[in-house]
C-alpha cells in the first residue's frame, strides 16, 4: 500500500500507538489526528511520540469548544442520560472527533480512516457511522477486525508486549492495564481488572474526583446555574462572588466545584450496541450538576403530557447518541423535537453540592417566560380559584374503570405472604 495515505484517530495511548506501528508495517503513509476536547495530555509528547514512530504527519486539533457548544450544551437540553445513569460522555465525543478527523481526510485527499476501536465495543459503530455520514467515500481499517491482527493480538496484554519490543513508550503497565478514555465532560474506565463485575474499582483509578467519604469538604456548598430554552447560560458561585458565562467556563468550574466533593461517580454494567454487555466506571462531575439542575427545572416549567412525551424522545435520542447515530435522519428529528419543548425551560435552579451528590434545593422561572407554578392555586392556606368540589366528580369518572373490573371479576384480594 506504499503511498496510500491513512487518517490515524490517535491518543498517543497503547492501542493506538502500536495499531500507528502496524500500520506502517504495511506500508501506509500515516497522518495522526489527536482531538483534543479537553483530556489532560501532553500533546506535544504524544506529537513527538507519534513521529518517533514513524507517523508522516501529526494534527492536533483543537475541538474543546465544539465539544461542549455543539454537543455536550445539547445533551444537557435534552436531558440525555443512557439506561437512566451514564451521561454519554464518550459517545458524545466522537461524532466531534469524526467531524476533525473527516476535515484533516479532505485535506489530504485520504481514502482511509483508522482507528482502534475495539471488535467488540460501540466506538467502531460510532466512528464509521459518522464518518460515512460525512464522507461517504472513504474506507475503514479496523486493525481489530482484521484477522491476521487479531491473530498476532489477544488483547492489551500482548500490545504491551509488542510496544516494549518496538521501543514504544505507553502509560499501560501489567499491573494496571485498565483502558481509560478522557475529554472535558467526563473519564471512562474499563477492561482490565474491571471486566469483573465484582471486582471493586481500585481507589487509585479515579481522576477527576476526590473520594468523597474521606477527602471532600465536609460542609456543603451552592452554586447558581441559569438556563434559557434548556442550555445553560451563566453560572454563580455565590461563595466567592464569581459568575462564569461562556460553555466552557462554566463546565471547567463545575467541574473542579463537583470533583472536589466526588460528585458524579457511577459503576455500572450496560448494554452495549453490539449487544454485548460491558462494566464502566465514569466520573462526570461537572455534567451530572447540570443534568440534575436542567431535570429539575424541566419539571418546574413544563406542562406534564409535553414533559413525559420529551421524555420518550429523551430516551430515544439517548439510545441514538449511544449507538451512534448522532448523524442521522431521526437524530435531527428528535433533536428539533426536544428544542422545541425546551423553549419554556427558563429560569434558574440553586444546587447544593455534598460530599458525593448534588440536588436542587431553589428554583425560579424567568420572569419574562411566565411560569406553570402558580402558588396561590396550589397553596393550603387559599383555594385560589381551585374548587375542591370537583375533585369528587373527578374521582368518580377514574374509579368507573375500577368498579367495572370488580363487577366482572370480583373484588381484588390483598395478597399475604406466607410464612
Amino acid at each position: 500500500m506504499t503511498g496510500e495515505t491513512v487518517i490515524l484517530a490517535y491518543s498517543g495511548g497503547l492501542d493506538t500507538s502500536c495499531i500507528l506501528k502496524w500500520l506502517l508495517d504495511q506500508q501506509y503513509d500515516v497522518i495522526c489526528v489527536l482531538a483534543d476536547v479537553g483530556q489532560k495530555e501532553d500533546f506535544a509528547a504524544a506529537e513527538k511520540k507519534a513521529l518517533k514512530i514513524g507517523a508522516k504527519k501529526v494534527i492536533v486539533v483543537d475541538a474543546k469548544q465544539s465539544f461542549v457548544e455543539d454537543y455536550i450544551w445539547p445533551a444537557i437540553q435534552m436531558g440525555l442520560i443512557y439506561e437512566e445513569r451514564y451521561l454519554l460522555g464518550t459517545s458524545l465525543a466522537r461524532p466531534c472527533i469524526s467531524v476533525a478527523l473527516m476535515e484533516v481526510a479532505r485535506q489530504y485527499d485520504a481514502k482511509y480512516l483508522a482507528h482502534g476501536a475495539t471488535g467488540k465495543g460501540n466506538d467502531q459503530v460510532r466512528f464509521e457511522l459518522c464518518a460515512y455520514a460525512l464522507k461517504p467515500d472513504l474506507k475503514i481499517i479496523a486493525p481489530w477486525r482484521d484477522e491476521e491482527f487479531c491473530r498476532r493480538f489477544q488483547g492489551r496484554q500482548d500490545l504491551i508486549v509488542y510496544a516494549q519490543a518496538n521501543g514504544i513508550e505507553v502509560s499501560a503497565k501489567p499491573s494496571t492495564p485498565w483502558s481509560t478514555d478522557a475529554n472535558i465532560l467526563h473519564i471512562s474506565y474499563e477492561s482490565g481488572v474491571l471486566e469483573n463485575p465484582n471486582t471493586v474499582a481500585p481507589a487509585s483509578l479515579y481522576e477527576m474526583t476526590v473520594d468523597p467519604l474521606v477527602n471532600a469538604p465536609r460542609e456543603p456548598v451552592r452554586v447558581v446555574i441559569h438556563f434559557e430554552h434548556g442550555l445553560p447560560t451563566r453560572v454563580e458561585d455565590p461563595a466567592n462572588k464569581c459568575v462564569y458565562r461562556t460553555p466552557l467556563e462554566m463546565l471547567k468550574f463545575l467541574n473542579d466545584v463537583g470533583g472536589s466533593y466526588g460528585i458524579g461517580r457511577i459503576d455500572i454494567v450496560e448494554n452495549r450496541y453490539v449487544g454485548l454487555k460491558s462494566r464502566g466506571v465514569y466520573e462526570t462531575p461537572g455534567g451530572t450538576i447540570l443534568y440534575t439542575a436542567h431535570q429539575d427545572l424541566e419539571v418546574f416549567a413544563l406542562d406534564r403530557e409535553v414533559l413525559r412525551t420529551k421524555q420518550v424522545l429523551r430516551d430515544r435520542m439517548s439510545d441514538y447518541v449511544y449507538n451512534g447515530f448522532w448523524f442521522s435522519p431521526e437524530a435531527i428529528y428528535a433533536q428539533r423535537c426536544i428544542a422545541l419543548a425546551e423553549q419554556r425551560v427558563c429560569g434558574q435552579v440553586t444546587m447544593e453540592l455534598a460530599p458525593g451528590y448534588c440536588r436542587a434545593i431553589a428554583r425560579k422561572a424567568s420572569e419574562a417566560d411566565g411560569a406553570l407554578y402558580n402558588e396561590q392555586l396550589v397553596s393550603m392556606d387559599v383555594h385560589g380559584g381551585y374548587v375542591p368540589q370537583d375533585a369528587g366528580g373527578f374521582i368518580a369518572i377514574n374509579a368507573v374503570r375500577i368498579r367495572e373490573h370488580v363487577r366482572a371479576f370480583g373484588p381484588y384480594e390483598v395478597a399475604k405472604q406466607t410464612k
